[in-house]
C-alpha cells in the first residue's frame, strides 16, 4: 500500500513522506490563489473549486479564507452549500457535505487525527477518519467536528460545540461535547427564533 493510499485507509502513517507534501503543495498552491482572489471575482472563485474539490455542486459559496490541508482535494460538496469565513477542512482523507448545508464562521471539520501514545507521535505521524455531514444542516459559529463523526439531515450544530460523535437526523445538538438537545418540533414551524414569529418570510423557489 503506498503512502497516499494509507490516507484513506485509517491506518497510521508518516505525514512528512515526501511524495504526500509535493501532491499537498500543489493543492495549497490553488487553495492560495483562491484566498488571494477579489470580492468581485466570483466567477474565478467558482473555476477554483471546481479544480480544487474532488466534488462541488451547483450554487456553492465559501467565503475566503478558507484553509484545508488538501485544498479541498478530498472534499465532497452538494449544491447551495454556504460557508463563512474561516471554515477549515483538515481534509487529509474523506469530508462528505450534503446539500443547502451552511457553516457558520470559525467552524472546524477535522478528519486527521494523531496516536495517543507519545511514542508513535514522536516520528510525527497520523491517522484519517472519513466526516460525513448530510443535507440541509445548519453548524454554528465556531463548531469542531471530529475525525469519523456522521451528523444526519437537517440537524443543527450549536455554535461552539465539539462533536465527538455521531448526531441523527433532525435534531438540535449543542455542548462540549456535543449532545442532543432535543428534537426539531412543531414550536419550530411557529417561531423561527425565540418568540419571534414566522409570518413574513415567503419562499419563492
Amino acid at each position: 500500500m503506498s503512502t497516499y493510499d494509507k490516507l484513506h485507509s485509517g491506518e497510521i502513517y508518516s505525514c512528512t513522506d515526501e511524495e504526500l507534501m509535493r501532491e499537498q503543495a500543489k493543492c495549497l498552491e490553488k487553495l492560495y490563489d483562491f484566498n488571494a482572489t477579489r470580492p468581485s471575482e466570483g466567477d474565478k472563485r467558482n473555476a477554483l473549486l471546481k479544480e480544487m474539490f474532488a466534488e462541488i455542486g451547483d450554487d456553492c459559496y465559501i467565503e475566503p479564507p478558507l484553509r484545508a490541508n488538501w485544498g479541498g482535494k478530498h472534499v465532497h460538496f452538494g449544491s447551495h452549500v454556504y460557508a463563512n469565513f474561516n471554515l477549515t477542512m483538515v481534509d487529509d482523507t474523506h469530508i462528505y457535505v450534503g446539500d443547502y448545508t451552511m457553516f457558520g464562521p470559525n467552524v472546524t471539520v477535522a478528519t486527521g487525527g494523531h496516536p495517543i501514545l507519545p511514542e508513535l507521535r514522536e516520528p510525527v505521524t497520523q491517522f484519517n477518519i472519513p466526516v460525513h455531514i448530510g443535507r440541509n444542516v445548519w453548524i454554528g459559529a465556531g463548531a469542531i467536528i471530529l475525525p469519523g463523526v456522521k451528523i444526519g439531515d437537517n440537524t443543527v450544530i450549536g455554535a461552539g460545540s465539539v462533536v465527538t460523535k455521531d448526531v441523527p437526523a433532525n435534531v438540535v445538538a449543542v455542548g462540549n461535547p456535543c449532545r442532543v438537545l432535543r428534537e426539531i418540533n412543531d414550536h419550530d414551524r411557529e417561531y423561527y427564533y425565540k418568540d419571534r414569529r414566522i409570518n413574513t418570510f415567503k419562499n419563492t423557489d
